[in-house]
């Protein structure tokens, strides 16, 4: 089998190729029936091209994505419907939202020798206006924070937790619901929302985990629906929504399960993707079943 190791030089605080090029010697030196390579990304969008590429050829190989969720989504995104490739995610970045759903397990996706000797398991995806998300995406308030933080955790002496506070206090200001027409099964509603988030794993934007058991290949969608919200309901209610529990405000919040969600607004939307941004008036998020091989760490009970 082919190994390929796609590696963000810019993940996480400093650049840790040097790092990952000896664990990787070390683990395929005692491994001669494998083959494996290291590429080093050169921008965005370039192992999403570079895997696409390979996997066109037919031959089977295993993507290890090391890197944080940006780097993971890449990966998914060139993975994606080929049955020959697998991702592993190998989390080395800052941003690890996606491994947070593993729980006490996750750890194993920062242990290079149980992925190596790890199985391939398929699992769903959300196909948003066209590019995957392996994890959560959403639109609103959350969207806002969550893709605007990179802008402040750039400047000295504001770390990645801290940067989520700034951005929070700016996007409050700048306004916390947006109009939207939202068409979700039978909930068909135009009006001012705070955000809808549609979650195929459990946790997002530096920790929040509205969904406490959301699983990637059970062919359903965990989606939350967030009615207009003033800035002291928004201070009340965040806690339940960000540990799980907005079952509990149905008042402000719709929680359903589906496959599918369409949304609308006179105004471009910040859609968040895993992390990362894009803009439009017209989103639709939906479920594409087993669309991705990801690797299962040697040891993991996760899926049994």
């Amino acid at each position: 089998m082919h190994h390929l190791f796609i590696v963000n030089p810019k993940a996480g605080n400093k650049d840790k190729s040097e790092l990952i090029r000896t664990e990787v010697e070390k683990i395929f030196r005692n491994r001669p029936e494998d083959t494996y390579e290291i590429y080093l990304t050169k921008g965005p969008k370039d192992a999403s091209s570079e895997i696409s590429k390979r996997a066109k050829t037919g031959k089977g190989f295993i993507v290890y994505a090391c890197g944080g969720d940006g780097t993971i989504n890449e990966c998914a995104n060139g993975a994606a419907n080929y049955k020959n490739v697998s991702v592993a995610p190998y989390a080395i970045g800052t941003g690890n939202d996606f491994i947070r759903m593993f729980g006490n397990e996750a750890c194993l996706y920062q242990d290079l020798n149980a992925l190596v000797n790890g199985k391939p398991h398929p699992i769903d995806l959300i196909d948003v206006n066209g590019i995957y998300s392996i994890g959560i995406s959403s639109v609103g308030i959350d969207a806002r924070i969550g893709t605007n933080v990179h802008a402040y955790s750039k400047f000295p002496l504001i770390g990645n937790s801290f940067a989520y506070v700034v951005s929070t206090v700016v996007e409050i200001f700048r306004g916390i619901t947006t109009p939207m027409k939202i068409d979700c099964h039978d909930f068909h509603k135009e009006s001012d929302f705070a955000l809808a988030c549609v979650c195929n794993g459990r946790c997002y934007g530096g920790g929040f985990q509205p969904s406490l058991d959301a699983m990637p290949d059970d062919g359903i969608l965990d989606i939350f629906i967030c009615d207009k919200l003033n800035i002291l309901q928004l201070a009340k209610y965040i806690g339940k929504y960000s540990t799980g529990h907005s079952d509990e405000i149905p008042q402000y919040i719709t929680h359903m399960k589906g496959t599918e969600i369409h949304i609308q607004a006179p105004k471009p939307l910040c859609v968040n993707i895993d992390g990362e941004r894009i803009l439009s008036t017209d989103v639709n998020m939906k479920l594409i079943s087993k669309a991705l091989n990801l690797i299962v760490p040697q040891g993991m009970t996760f899926f049994d």
